[in-house]
């Protein structure tokens, strides 16, 4: 049976942990496939500037770097940032899946343009970013926030009366300024895709439940992530990884 390993972005609890493995609830997968979900050993406590970016980068990094060895048969990233993914395409051979540049391109295979939902103002560069980088912004249409703090362990539990229209009227914002599907900006708003699936006029698409289907997709057509693109490194230098996490891992519990 096929393994997938999801990298979680935060060093989360248990509690924390299976409210992002709650997603697999929103996608038919085969019975032939298992999902782990862990957590990185150390990292930021918010996602909002090039301080938070690069410390992600590593700390997903780190977390997914040994998957292959562990005997899992692919990895997914549970974040929209995607970040992480170009340093483990280089170190695996195994399938490594980001959900924010696979979410946009999908997005385009359902209409022209895309719109996409950010937590708060605070978000904004960062998904500008991603969309120059990816060569899309000709077909974002907008990038709207809803202006609500994000809680990266409860994500939106219990917060569907207060929250869930404001995500509403932004996917409206950006529809009345060309989006003809909406992303949801980060895999900590899936509790409020079906809502959003049944409210607006668009489809919506919900990008940790796509990466998953993506894996299953991706291993049963026996595909990987292509080496002239992502060489492997020539002097790897997994010990140095390890021992800056648990350093960093360190720190945090002395505080």
């Amino acid at each position: 049976m096929p393994k997938v390993l999801v990298i979680v972005p935060f060093a989360l609890d248990e509690e924390g942990v299976n409210n992002r493995r709650a997603q697999q609830k929103a996608v038919k997968l085969g019975p032939d496939i298992e999902f782990d979900y862990k957590p990185v050993t150390a990292g930021p406590a918010s996602f909002m500037s090039p301080h938070d970016w690069a410390l992600m980068e590593v700390a997903i990094w780190e977390a997914g770097m040994s998957a292959q060895e562990d005997g899992y048969d692919a990895v997914c990233i549970d974040t929209m940032s995607d970040s992480g993914m170009a340093p483990l395409r280089s170190m695996l051979d195994i399938p490594v899946i980001a959900p924010g540049k696979a979410s946009m391109l999908f997005a385009l295979m359902l209409g022209n343009r895309f719109g996409v939902l950010a937590q708060w103002d605070a978000a904004l560069p960062r998904y500008h970013k991603a969309v120059q980088e990816y060569g899309l912004a000709a077909h974002c249409a907008a990038v709207e926030s809803f202006d609500s703090p994000p809680d990266f362990s409860a994500l939106l539990g219990g917060k569907e009366d207060t929250v869930f229209p404001k995500m509403k009227a932004a996917a409206e914002r950006a529809i009345e300024k060309g989006a003809e599907v909406i992303c949801l900006g980060s895999t900590t708003m899936h509790q409020a895709a079906v809502f959003l699936a049944e409210t607006l006029p668009v489809p919506v698409i919900n990008p940790g439940p796509l990466t998953y289907k993506l894996a299953e997709t991706v291993l049963g057509l026996g595909l990987t992530h292509s080496r002239k693109a992502f060489p492997a490194p020539l002097s790897p230098k997994p010990a140095m990884l390890r021992a800056m996490l648990k350093a960093a891992a360190g720190t945090e519990d002395a505080e």
